[in-house]
């Protein structure tokens, strides 16, 4: 990279880091490459790149599951300089400009920091921040799933995420701006483009004044891969003109809030320097649960990018093991693992045996929200194992909680076992959304995507009654919280049958 004036810091310089996933207690993380751009803050353009593998002091530290999440081995970096040969380079690079990227100041800003601090070095400090998960999060909403890179990157259409860090860090200039256009399109005729008009022509607005007016239903074809959809009519500049013509959809929504112009950013000052960030919206479900009830789960920020949906019939019960990932402030979490990799079940024609429960409420007084199913004798196969590994886990690592198994089983009924699926809630500003996808499947085969005018736990319970018949994505996320230890079955998409 071509050397830059000293005095000239105005530039934005967007950096990644990718690191070793720490696989024990007390083990940190090893920057394995740094990536960056300087961008021109009035063009939006790219004048500048420096990137570098990183040998860490400990090869070792690159664990298989490490080699997963970025494609890094101990070979590639054999021959790379090391962080301490690099930190002047990188001093210079960040020190008194605008530092953006994706997560960067809970994940990247603190890797930099602690990396000059283990080479003795006084670490840059930035002219601002702009963390785009952040700032995503709250103008951009839920449009596109859990703002996830990788996710925002699908929903633009502008291919797969490779988790190198000069890929990333052009991706995401990429996905800033494809936002930016859409939400000024939606600020420039707000009467028009309501707030959430961006939800998909194939969704279904419910409500119970509306929930069977069939000019609210169009259908959905599930037969459509959207990480390789990329027709016109997927744009999301074209589905916001789509949507509109079709009449204006609304998410999830507090129903007197006011539409907040898009680009006024002075109230995210605050949120971005305090870390703020509403973690429910990125899937870390973090909220305080009542201690009689499963505990909260928490994702990862270095987990592995490759995870499997797999039905019970193909999990192979030898296969499943589980490690410690780093999860927040020096917590570790369990992650259960098939053949290596993370993985989510996939379940059909689960009979719903208890419906919506409300008896817990969260620190805001909404209700926690979970139902009670019959689960297969192949699925209880499985989450016993789950179960018994992760308690094993649990234990080895020092854990004194309360364990609570999986699979329901109550005196008298050993035979009719239960499991408990939670849907979560995510929450932007003061509203308030249900974060599991919700489909209902007619008789023909037919699915359609339900979404729901309002926060409504009593309308939500009137569909999952006893006796109805479920489709199930679930992730499987340990937890220990307040001497509760367990393993949560959080649904990421729910499809009905119709009766």
């Amino acid at each position: 990279m071509g050397s830059i004036p000293s005095e000239d810091r105005s530039e934005i310089v967007f950096f990644d880091v990718e690191t070793t996933v720490p696989t024990r207690p007390g083990q940190g993380f090893a920057i394995l490459e740094f990536g960056a751009i300087l961008v021109c803050p009035r063009k939006l353009t790219e004048l500048q790149n420096y990137c570098t593998l990183v040998r860490p002091a400990d090869s070792s530290l690159i664990s298989p599951l490490s080699e997963r999440c970025n494609g890094i081995t101990a070979d590639a970096v054999s021959s790379a300089p090391t962080f301490a040969e690099i930190a002047d380079a990188v001093y210079d690079l960040l020190h008194g400009r605008i530092w953006a990227g994706h997560n960067i100041i809970r994940f990247d800003c603190v890797r930099v920091r602690d990396a000059f601090a283990e080479v003795n070095k006084t670490a840059p400090e930035p002219k601002g921040i702009i963390d785009s998960l952040v700032l995503l999060t709250q103008k951009f909403g839920r449009r596109a799933g859990n703002m996830k890179m990788a996710t925002l990157a699908t929903y633009f259409g502008l291919g797969r995420q490779t988790h190198r860090s000069l890929d990333d860090v052009r991706m995401n200039l990429e996905v800033l701006k494809y936002c930016a256009t859409v939400l000024f399109l939606e600020s420039s005729l707000p009467a028009i483009f309501t707030e959430n008009s961006w939800v998909s022509p194939n969704a279904v607005t419910r409500s119970r004044s509306n929930a069977k007016s069939p000019s609210d239903r169009v259908s959905l074809s599930t037969n459509k891969d959207p990480a390789t959809e990329t027709t016109e009519e997927n744009h999301p500049i074209r589905c916001i003109t789509m949507g509109n013509a079709e009449g204006a959809l609304t998410n999830v929504s507090h129903p007197n809030s006011v539409q907040r112009d898009a680009f006024d950013l002075a109230a995210l000052g605050a949120e971005i320097t305090s870390e703020t960030i509403q973690t429910d919206v990125v899937m870390d479900e973090k909220a305080q649960e009542s201690p009689n009830m499963s505990s909260p789960s928490f994702e990862s920020h270095a987990t592995s990018s490759s995870i499997v949906v797999l039905e019970p019939d193909e999990i192979s019960i030898p296969s499943i093991d589980a490690s410690l990932v780093p999860f927040f402030r020096g917590i570790n979490r369990i992650e259960l693992l098939h053949n290596g990799f993370p993985f989510q079940l996939h379940c059909t024609g689960l009979k719903v045996r208890f419906g919506i429960s409300t008896k817990f409420v969260d620190q805001a007084g909404r209700p926690r929200l979970n139902f009670v199913v019959d689960p297969s004798p192949s699925l209880c196969k499985v989450l016993d194992a789950c179960n018994n590994i992760a308690h094993k886990l649990s234990l080895d690592s020092g854990s004194s909680s309360d364990w609570r198994p999986v699979v329901i089983r109550k005196d008298g009924f050993f035979n009719y076992p239960t499991i408990r699926l939670h849907i979560p809630t995510a929450v932007i500003g003061d509203i308030a959304i249900y974060a599991t996808e919700i489909y209902q499947k007619e008789s023909s085969g037919a699915e359609q995507r339900l979404i729901f005018s309002k926060f409504d736990a009593t309308e939500l319970g009137s569909l999952f009654v006893p006796g109805t018949f479920v489709d199930a994505l679930f992730t499987l996320d340990p937890y220990d919280y307040q001497q509760n230890a367990g393993i949560k079955l959080v649904a990421k998409k729910l499809c009905i049958h119709s009766k």
